[in-house]
């Protein structure tokens, strides 16, 4: 073990750190959300060829996350983070110089790759540092104070189009990437030493990814979180249909209500995290699984005979994502716990399974259009149903 490594302590300054990582993809996604219909037009493309830059950052974010996770493995996990932070910078100012919306689909994958890369790695620097409750308590504080970003994501890129042209939302990822790098080289140090890392290649990712698919529990927790996951994009994808089109809400009002709902994950994921030693972290797992099952069942029962009323939308969606915060880093945490000896394997195949999950859902549930919620209900009903069963019968603990 290196001198370095040994040292490896998990401070308040790497928490940080590695929260400012897991803003990655939020930032560099709903800073420019806004400015769809002005990119639309400056780069002569469609609708649908703006919003296929999000689906090849997807791609890129879950290829980053499974490719990241066994490379760190074997190489470590400082250089890494900070080549791929690196590139996402690079790829953010290709985002803002391009002349066309080719070059920016491209550019967005990239950007994605790089951001799931350095995310993966975050992740599991958390991982080869705490075990146990304290696992558990610091990854519920990593996503409760990370989801302040969805929240920021969207005001700032709206502010920066009040000022600015939609380029400039790129430039300023670019720069917090400049940021990252430097908070990396200050408070990150290798937290793998050289005996505890794993020879690279096909054949051992292979390896590893059959150790890690063969254990019945990780299998169960990665349905647990591709599940939830898959719930919460199908509201991420539609809310505003059902919100806007279908209910009258206003721009503004449904900002202001899409930001509560982030705030509410955020406080459910931070008081997990008090919880956390204190309260079986299955128990509250399964708590936000009957919560967001709750909410599904009622929502198809409102979309289906009742015209979607919007005091109905309102409160379902507060509770769908009040019980990620639940779910989401709980799981997580009881993954990486059944697997120590792979934990960027085991973070990457999480990473991989949320974001496919979220590339699938999003664009299926908007397949019934603009003015009805029935495909979202049922996909936020099916993925709250899905994930009680991998807690419950693919990650129930042995006899």
């Amino acid at each position: 073990m290196t001198t370095a490594a040994a040292r490896a302590t998990l401070s308040t300054a790497l928490v940080a750190t590695v929260i400012f990582l897991t803003a990655i993809a939020p930032l560099a996604t709903d800073m420019y959300v806004p400015a769809f219909p002005r990119v639309a037009g400056d780069l002569s493309a469609t609708a649908t060829q703006v919003q296929l830059t999000l689906t090849t950052f997807f791609v890129g974010m879950a290829l980053g996350q499974l490719i990241g996770g066994p490379v760190s493995d074997q190489r470590g996990r400082r250089r890494p983070l900070l080549l791929a932070i690196g590139l996402m910078s690079v790829a953010s100012v290709v985002c803002a110089l391009t002349p066309s919306i080719g070059l920016m689909m491209a550019a967005r994958f990239v950007q994605g790759f790089s951001g799931g890369w350095a995310m993966v790695i975050g992740r599991a620097v958390i991982v080869d540092l705490a075990t146990g409750a304290k696992l558990v308590r610091v990854l519920n504080l990593v996503a409760g104070v990370g989801g302040v970003a969805p929240i920021v994501g969207p005001l700032l890129g709206a502010a920066i189009l009040q000022v600015s042209g939609w380029r400039m939302s790129f430039w300023a990822v670019a720069a917090l990437g400049v940021v990252m790098a430097v908070a990396v080289l200050v408070a990150v140090p290798e937290s793998l030493p050289p005996g505890r890392r794993h020879d690279g290649g096909l054949r051992a990712f292979a390896y590893a990814g059959r150790q890690l698919l063969g254990n019945r529990r990780y299998v169960g927790y990665l349905l647990v979180t591709g599940s939830a996951m898959g719930a919460l994009f199908a509201y991420v994808a539609t809310s505003a249909f059902v919100l806007q089109s279908m209910n009258g809400l206003s721009p503004g009002a449904y900002s202001a209500d899409f930001a509560a709902n982030a705030a509410g994950m955020t406080v459910a994921a931070l008081v997990a995290a008090r919880l956390a030693g204190r309260v079986p972290t299955r128990a509250v797992i399964l708590t936000g699984q009957v919560a967001a099952l709750a909410a599904g069942v009622a929502m198809l029962a409102g979309a289906v005979w009742f015209g979607t009323p919007l005091w109905l939308a309102l409160l379902c969606f507060l509770v769908l994502m009040s019980a990620q915060g639940l779910i989401l880093a709980n799981a997580g945490a009881l993954a990486s716990a059944e697997v120590p000896e792979h934990p960027g394997t085991g973070s990457a195949l999480l990473g991989f399974v949320q974001w496919v999950a979220a590339g699938i859902i999003a664009p299926i549930a908007g397949l019934g259009g603009e003015y009805t919620a029935v495909p979202m209900a049922l996909l936020m009903t099916a993925g709250a149903a899905l994930s009680m069963i991998g807690l419950l019968v693919l990650a129930r603990p042995e006899a």
